[in-house]
């Protein structure tokens, strides 16, 4: 994933790149429905939480940069290099590597995390357990480069081993939890073998003509994630990221930065997954952006797609501008998440919202403030989103539809200007019998209007429920 604080030259670059990739997430022929009745299970209660949290970790957060990208080779803004050695990459990597041996986050404590985040009606997470830099947060036995190595300060802290830690203690709060994890690996010598100078995020060397070096970083690759699925508890979720590194015959060459893919990097989805179900029966398996059989979900990043997809697919968003720590972080506001929120479930998708931890292992305090405003109007208007299904016409203007067995729930989007209800509003569903709106147990007078019904607000219920993100009306 990528730093999103950019150039407006490159905003707008992206925002074209960005079209491109989210018409391909929003193609849905490829999908495949998993076989499996304990992954299908498991598919449907995840589409039944909704909310769940990402958070991106590492050593950078020390720098405040972009996760891992400052490493990669390509001209690209989110891979710009900063400092007194950006001018020499390899002293760069020397440096950025070097964090591993001050990394000490003293004030690591995933039950604070856990907590907001139950509060807050997230229901799931997902912690990345390794970025493209190579650097694991979790006691991996296949490299030194790690969190839990004695090179690494915190390592002499009882809950080093921060992975385990994070997993547990939302495992104990009910959440269903998942570990990230990057194919690529920028760090690991049979990626970028070091004869080569890498010259993109790509493997730097021709895996065809080097069988045995790619041998080797399958492997190594099978081996971590075999860790991660033997010794961390119940997972539910494989959630892996760096799509480039896909056999070549799955490359769309109508997103640009796949037609970029110089080989084939097929690293064995199919050996993987068996191994990862055996250990965990029902895994959920994201090969994100590779269609097929190991996507069993479809990530659009930053993006929403713009109708209802009858496929089981998850937006993932950052609550601020960056994926990573950054000192002063831009955090969207409480409105803006919780209509994101309803737009992404009215379209049948679950929302991942990443929030970043800093080098002292610790939240802005804004993330924390963000989530109790999210928590404190789901916990009135959470019926109209958890357990619920998409409603035709799904999204129109200013609603958003879902329903619950015999209940169908409409929920009003204002506008930034709006801080109360209309005196009126019409409704473009079918004649109901009673009609409330969440927050208030006062029935509301409608009328039928063709395909649709007018329902009159009294000022009472609008004063109660004013500056509210969206106001749900539900019709039983």
């Amino acid at each position: 994933m990528k730093q999103t604080y950019l150039s407006l030259a490159t905003a707008l670059l992206l925002s074209l790149n960005g079209f491109c990739q989210q018409h391909s997430e929003q193609k849905h022929d490829k999908y495949i429905w998993p076989k499996d009745e304990l992954v299908r299970q498991k598919l449907g209660h995840w589409q039944d939480v909704k909310f769940g949290l990402l958070m991106h970790w590492g050593t950078y957060s020390e720098r405040g940069i972009v996760e891992s990208w400052s490493l990669c080779p390509e001209d690209e803004g989110w891979c710009e290099r900063k400092g007194p050695t950006a001018d020499n990459w390899y002293e760069y990597k020397k440096g950025y590597e070097a964090l591993q041996t001050t990394f000490n986050p003293v004030k690591f404590n995933p039950d604070r995390w856990a907590d907001a985040a139950q509060k807050a009606g997230m229901k799931y997470v997902i912690f990345t357990t390794k970025h493209h830099d190579g650097f694991c947060m979790f006691d991996t036995k296949q490299t030194d480069y790690k969190i839990t190595s004695t090179k690494t300060p915190f390592s002499t802290n009882p809950r080093s081993n921060v992975t385990k830690e994070i997993l547990q203690a939302f495992r104990g709060k009910d959440f269903m939890v998942g570990t990230y994890f990057s194919k690529p690996d920028w760090h690991n010598e049979h990626y970028w073998k070091p004869y080569f100078p890498p010259k993109d995020r790509n493997v730097n060397y021709n895996p065809k003509k080097y069988p045995d070096e790619w041998s080797k970083f399958k492997d190594f690759t099978y081996n971590q994630i075999q860790e991660l699925m033997t010794d961390y508890g119940p997972v539910d979720i494989l959630w892996l990221d760096g799509g480039w590194v896909r056999p070549f015959s799955s490359i769309d060459t109508s997103v640009s930065w796949q037609r970029t893919i110089p080989f084939d990097q097929d690293i064995d989805m199919a050996r993987i997954a068996e191994m990862a179900r055996q250990k965990q029966p029902g895994l959920l398996v994201v090969d994100r952006t590779v269609s097929g059989e190991f996507e069993n979900y479809v990530t659009p990043e930053q993006q929403i797609p713009d109708h209802y997809m009858p496929i089981p697919w998850e937006t993932c968003m950052t609550m601020g501008d960056s994926w990573s720590y950054i000192p002063k972080e831009n955090f969207k506001s409480a409105r803006k998440l919780v209509q994101t929120l309803v737009d992404v479930v009215a379209k049948n998708g679950n929302m991942l919202l990443n929030i970043a931890p800093g080098p002292d292992g610790e939240w802005h305090e804004e993330a924390y403030q963000r989530l109790t405003q999210i928590g404190n109007w789901l916990q009135t208007n959470g019926e109209s989103i958890y357990n619920t299904k998409p409603l035709a016409p799904y999204r129109q203007e200013k609603w958003a539809f879902t329903s619950n067995e015999k209940i169908t729930y409409a929920t009003y989007l204002p506008a930034d200007s709006e801080t109360q209800l209309p005196t009126e509003v019409t409704l473009p569903v079918l004649p109901t019998k009673t009609v409330t709106i969440l927050g208030s147990k006062q029935p509301l007078k409608w009328k039928k209007s063709g395909h649709s019904i007018i329902v009159t607000i009294p000022e009472p219920v609008r004063s109660q429920l004013a500056s509210q993100p969206a106001w749900v009306f539900k019709m039983s």
